[in-house]
């Protein structure tokens, strides 16, 4: 039975215009329960029937000749009972066929609006990334101009070195989303940085590293180079992504390449507190598992707290991972899942091109 309570959500849904897969199972609950006390009913009315009809002929037999015509509409009340309760053997069939077929369309239902509203989050996870990370293309772009910077460089002395290493300092104090900010000369040698005090970067060879080789491809003072996410062993091995840009004669958009600028940006606080803040239920958030990956499934980021340490793969996955955004039903560690999934957007002349994954069991 439907419960005053569960009436009132329904009309309060319906009111609302709410749609929703559940509001959908209240009213075919509410209609299958409307239909089986109809049922009931017209069984109790059948049965009542067939008992006087009974009576009437047992009437009609003691009344003898006189009783022989009341004896007919007894019999045609019976026959009438029967068909009756033929009529809704058929219909209580039918009910449960269409109220299974019911069931099946709003499992349907139910699944794409699970996967469409999961896929729309995740679009959201890696858009604020995006965006994020764009500013610090800005970033290294802005500081890699900045007068301390190009003069030690320039005049390669200990004092100019120094007065760099203080500079960017000073930016760290105002820019708290980064660990350290590095300066190469043209070999590669970290000639200063930021947080002195707290990082001893200053003399080691990042000739090797990607940021670095990214930022000595730099055509222009409006290109920039980024590393991939990893555990910089430059700030302890914190889990760190690397922007960078050259530092030109001058300051000069189109001056000639003197050394190189990395700042090392705090990825988890970025991206791990998005993953973790996904606005899912309790419940949600119990059965599903939020993560970024880069094109080959690398967990960069993770409610499950596997940075770097898993790849994630299911049957479909590079087909998913061609689309913008959408959702399959795949098996992941042995359970059926609802996979939604969003590429990288990307952010004015920026993307990261990773992926965000809601992969929630069924």
């Amino acid at each position: 039975m439907i419960t005053e309570k569960e009436k009132k959500q329904t009309k309060s849904s319906a009111d609302n215009g709410d749609f929703s897969p559940e509001r959908i199972t209240r009213l075919a609950l509410q209609l299958s329960s409307k239909m089986d006390n109809a049922i009931k009913d017209i069984q109790k009315i059948t049965f009542q029937s067939r008992i006087l009809s009974l009576n009437a002929k047992v009437e009609a037999a003691r009344a003898g000749e006189v009783g022989a015509a009341f004896s007919v509409v007894a019999t045609e009340m019976g026959s009438l009972s029967q068909e009756i309760s033929g009529l809704v053997e058929n219909l209580e069939g039918e009910a449960s066929k269409d109220f299974k077929e019911i069931a099946k369309i709003n499992e349907n239902i139910s699944t794409n609006y699970r996967g469409l509203r999961l896929s729309d989050l995740a679009l959201t996870n890696i858009d604020l990334i995006d965006r994020n990370l764009y500013e610090r293309s800005c970033d290294v772009r802005w500081w890699a101009t900045d007068n301390s910077l190009v003069d030690a460089l320039t005049k390669k002395t200990p004092d100019a070195y120094d007065y760099a290493s203080k500079r960017m300092g000073i930016i760290l104090d105002a820019y708290t989303v980064y660990f350290d900010l590095v300066l190469c000369n043209p070999e590669g040698m970290i000639v200063a940085n930021g947080r002195s005090d707290r990082y001893r970067s200053i003399g080691e060879d990042a000739s090797r590293s990607k940021w670095f080789q990214e930022a000595m491809k730099c055509a222009t003072g409006d290109d920039f180079g980024w590393g991939i996410v990893h555990r910089s062993p430059l700030v302890n091995n914190e889990l760190a992504l690397i922007y960078t840009t050259a530092v030109r004669e001058n300051g000069d958009k189109y001056g000639n390449v003197i050394g190189a600028l990395g700042i090392i940006f705090k990825f988890a606080a970025l991206a791990q507190t998005i993953v973790e803040t996904t606005p899912l239920s309790k419940e949600e958030k119990e059965k599903s598992r939020v993560c970024i990956v880069d094109e080959k499934g690398l967990v960069l980021a993770d409610t499950h707290h596997r940075n770097l340490e898993d790849t994630i793969d299911f049957t479909g996955k590079f087909k998913l991972f061609e689309t913008k955004k959408g959702f399959i039903l795949a098996e992941y560690n042995n359970e059926k899942c609802c996979i939604a999934h969003a590429k990288a957007p990307g952010y004015e002349t920026y993307t990261t091109g990773w992926h965000s994954l809601i992969i929630q069991t069924m």
